[in-house]
């Protein structure tokens, strides 16, 4: 949902299928990465991957060597290609997810991020974004609680608990069917699908309450309006209506120091001092 892994996971994925699935099966395609393996943990997806072809493989251990014909083997042969090319690509958020993640700080939510990877950590360090969240809830953490992965509600219903909220009073954004599906079934207040690629329908199908293109959709565009038209409007007489400045008349006081305010959003000073000013 904030950072496009899709891309790297994709290619890490189908690197693997194109090379363990047998010719007498059907190829791997980008449809069998939102059926099988979007969103689920990596062992789970392999999993149901090879199941969809009729192939039952021994489950391994998740210290199996990548080149094992293992259900964990296949997995960890995925994650290594994931990772290398993590490393010589990099990764960047969204265009609109900073807009969205700021927004949502400025508006004092709690945040978390819940992931089926292993790999949250550094992907939202790559990325820039990692300190925007309260909280992660990964792959890593799902195994160490003991908790069931997507599309189970289990994860979802963690982070939800560590932010101390219920789920009926928790958003889940995802733009995965699984994650869509953990959502709806662990009845939270609200499912938003995002459709990068999934399909509206498919979502909505999975459980999505709403369906949007982009995170940005997700912002009330009349937000600012609103609150302006809802603060109290300035004495005109001490701060006379001008096209492209303000002044005050008259002796300054606190409120002053608040309405000659300067900052970037990061630092800020206070306007102080006597006289008039502008």
């Amino acid at each position: 949902v904030l950072v496009p892994t899709t891309i790297l996971h994709k290619a890490a994925w189908k690197a693997l299928f194109d090379q363990v699935l047998p010719a007498n099966v059907p190829a791997y395609t980008e449809q069998d990465y939102y059926a099988y393996v979007d969103g689920r943990p990596r062992y789970d997806g392999v999993d149901a991957l090879l199941r969809s072809r009729g192939i039952e493989l021994d489950w391994g251990n998740p210290d199996d060597d990548p080149q094992l014909d293992t259900v964990c083997g296949y997995g960890n042969r995925k994650n290594m290609t994931f990772e290398r090319m993590l490393k010589q690509k990099g990764i960047n958020p969204y265009p609109d997810t900073v807009d969205l993640l700021r927004h949502l700080r400025t508006d004092k939510k709690r945040l978390a991020v819940v992931s089926s990877s292993r790999n949250t950590a550094q992907v939202l360090q790559a990325a820039g974004i990692a300190g925007y969240f309260d909280t992660v809830v990964d792959g890593n953490l799902k195994d160490e609680m003991g908790l069931q992965g997507k599309p189970a509600p289990d994860t979802y219903a963690y982070a939800a608990k560590v932010l101390g909220l219920r789920n009926e009073d928790a958003v889940v954004v995802e733009d995965a069917l699984s994650g869509v599906a953990a959502g709806h079934a662990g009845r939270f207040g609200l499912v938003v699908g995002v459709n990068r690629g999934a399909g509206r329908e498919q979502l909505l199908k999975a459980g999505a309450d709403l369906v949007v293109g982009q995170l940005i959709e997700l912002i009330d565009d009349d937000a600012s309006e609103r609150g302006q038209r809802e603060a109290p409007s300035l004495d005109e007489n001490r701060f006379p209506i001008e096209e492209w400045g303000l002044r005050e008349v008259g002796r300054p006081d606190a409120v002053s120091a608040t309405v000659f305010s300067v900052t970037n959003g990061s630092v800020g000073v206070r306007g102080e001092g006597g006289g008039e000013r502008c």
